[in-house]
């Protein structure tokens, strides 16, 4: 006799917000978006390499490109450089004449591809868990955020 178990967590029993907790959530998180970034052959660098682009309107500088993405993952400006390069030789960014990168068409269209597959991920996430909690826990994780950052600018400065 074969028998199935759910999973046993509930919010009863969750733990509260903390280092695990939060880097829990955030690597479970990560494994499902790089499954569907690598089926459509990108990386997570990558994939937020093109959501800064996207964000600023599908164009922008290649020194803000490099230093917000810096910022967001907290990597070596030489290494975001060298995820710009291999989305330049793979025709999903392109260098205007200006010097600005913008999207390709194929840039956008992996962006969108891979964005609308996640959603429905996030969907199932998220699903059933009350706004007040949602709120609650981004303010928590803004807060946190902004402390790591100021952490890491005075270890820096």
């Amino acid at each position: 006799m074969t028998t199935t178990t759910a999973p046993a967590t509930t919010t009863a029993t969750a733990p509260a917000l903390n280092p695990r907790s939060i880097a829990l959530a955030h690597y479970a998180a990560r494994a499902l978006l790089e499954g569907v970034l690598a089926r459509h052959g990108a990386t997570f660098e990558q994939s937020v390499t093109l959501r800064a682009v996207t964000a600023a309107g599908g164009s922008v500088g290649a020194g803000e490109l490099v230093a917000e993405v810096a910022g967001s993952l907290k990597a070596p400006e030489a290494a975001v450089r060298a995820v710009v390069g291999e989305l330049t030789a793979a025709a999903l960014l392109a260098e205007r004449p200006d010097g600005r990168l913008e999207l390709t068409t194929a840039g956008r269209e992996l962006y969108e591809r891979a964005g609308a597959e996640t959603a429905g991920i996030s969907a199932r996430l998220y699903a059933g868990i009350p706004d007040a909690d949602l709120a609650a826990a981004g303010r928590a994780l803004a807060l946190i955020t902004e402390r790591a950052n100021a952490e890491l600018a005075r270890r820096a400065g």
